[in-house]
């Protein structure tokens, strides 16, 4: 990311939360949405101001060494999603769930695919923070993305049980909830919601109907390899 398109997007989402606060003070956003969107893009402000244009060089682990300082299991899942290539798993997740929806223009279209393939590569780097900005810069543009909807929410939880901030987990739940929704029929967003509800404590019923509904969708080789231990644990997969 250039330094001007670094500031150009920290521009942006501060003319949002400045849009939606007016928007919400004259009646035209309910509380939820309101406060659906502030978190929203105050968890895009951060990974932004985290990452100076100067940090797009190959250095890129910081987020891994912060995301092993998580007291949920979530490190867990993050080893056993590298141990079978995480890198092809999104690879694959964003074959399967690029389709944009809702009449976009094409010049739009076109942002909406740069980005993507940004954020490709900077999950390929394991720059997850500039991923996250990306695909959230996808969802302003595109909010029923599938791919960013998926993503971003698994991005978003692994930041928010790093920080133990649970304003953020619900945000990543929501935009996974959504994802399952507009796509019931993909394997992608259930094998995520799948993976946070196992590592959510008391969520057990919801991780059995996700991973349950994951394999009734067809999944891929790759996607039956990262999921099979959590699988078996529920026994869903002898």
């Amino acid at each position: 990311m250039t330094d001007s398109s670094w500031h150009d997007e920290i521009a942006l989402r501060e003319a949002s939360l400045v849009d939606a606060a007016r928007e919400h003070a004259a009646g035209e956003l309910d509380d939820d949405t309101y406060a659906e969107i502030v978190a929203r893009e105050e968890v895009a402000l951060a990974a932004l101001r985290a990452r100076t244009p100067q940090a797009a060089t190959p250095r890129a682990p910081k987020p891994r060494r912060r995301r092993k300082t998580s007291r949920l299991v979530v490190g867990l899942v993050c080893l056993s999603l590298a141990a079978v290539g995480i890198v092809w798993l999104n690879v694959s997740l964003r074959q399967a769930g690029s389709q944009v929806t809702g009449g976009i223009q094409a010049s739009t279209g076109q942002r909406v695919t740069q980005l993507l393939l940004e954020a490709q590569a900077d999950s390929a780097a394991n720059n997850d923070t500039a991923a996250l900005a990306a695909y959230q810069s996808v969802l302003q543009l595109a909010p029923t993305n599938v791919t960013a909807l998926t993503e971003a929410g698994w991005l978003t939880f692994s930041a928010g049980s790093a920080s133990h901030n649970a304003a953020i987990i619900q945000v990543a739940l929501r935009d996974l909830r959504t994802a399952v929704r507009l796509a019931p029929n993909q394997a992608a967003p259930h094998l995520y919601y799948g993976l946070v509800a196992y590592v959510t404590p008391a969520n057990t019923a919801i991780a059995t109907q996700q991973f349950s509904a994951f394999l009734a969708s067809h999944p891929s080789r790759g996607q039956l390899a990262v999921a099979t231990p959590y699988l078996r644990a529920l026994h869903l997969l002898r």
